[in-house]
């Protein structure tokens, strides 16, 4: 599964309508309404848009007729196995009425280009841990975490004793992350993993 790297514009004329089209990575549904609401013009005939994070979804067809401009945008989405993904294509009329045939390979169509031209980041399944330490053993393991792959240390919390450095990496990652840890310190320090 793939999401996108960073936001892409497309546009495109077809039969003297202006079609555009933006889309962008989004983590959450708050996020994918604001990427709508801010690429969305007001002088515009119609700002559809479609967008996927996992298994929630949703589409409009903002005034075009039913089902030729949001479902053909999701299923550009799902069709190059994205997620993570909202696609906004704005439409301002050229006064050729395209039918519901070309509505939809007219959105569709655009909106699939824009993600075709888009940089994709394949979407890692990852897990949350705390890693345990104390003082005497958090230099060196801060240094050699940094050695495990795609490993990020999300928070840093000071204890008495030590830290809890709270950690999120590739769910494959999980059992090196933690021997490494263990046998860094002998046992001193640990890790707990739980579900993201």
């Amino acid at each position: 599964m793939y999401s996108l790297e960073r936001t892409e514009t497309f546009s495109q004329d077809i039969k003297k309508s202006r079609f555009v089209a933006h889309a962008a990575p989004v983590m959450s549904e708050d996020e994918a309404k604001g990427f709508i609401a801010a690429v969305s013009d007001p002088s515009a005939n119609h700002n559809c848009w479609a967008w996927r994070i996992g298994q929630a979804y949703r589409f409009s067809d903002d005034g075009e007729p039913s089902g030729t401009a949001g479902k053909p945008m999701l299923q550009a989405i799902d069709g190059q196995a994205l997620d993570r993904v909202v696609v906004v294509v704005t439409r301002w009329f050229g006064g050729i009425l395209l039918g519901s045939g070309g509505l939809m390979r007219a959105y569709g169509g655009t909106a699939a280009a824009c993600l075709r031209a888009a940089v994709k980041t394949e979407i890692i399944p990852r897990i949350e841990g705390e890693i345990i330490a104390g003082f005497s053993d958090l230099a060196v393991l801060k240094a050699r975490l940094g050695a495990l792959p795609d490993l990020i240390v999300v928070s840093e919390e000071f204890t008495a004793t030590g830290a809890i450095l709270t950690v999120a990496l590739p769910e494959a990652a999980a059992a090196q992350a933690n021997r490494l840890v263990t046998d860094l310190t002998s046992g001193r320090a640990f890790v707990r993993f739980g579900e993201s």
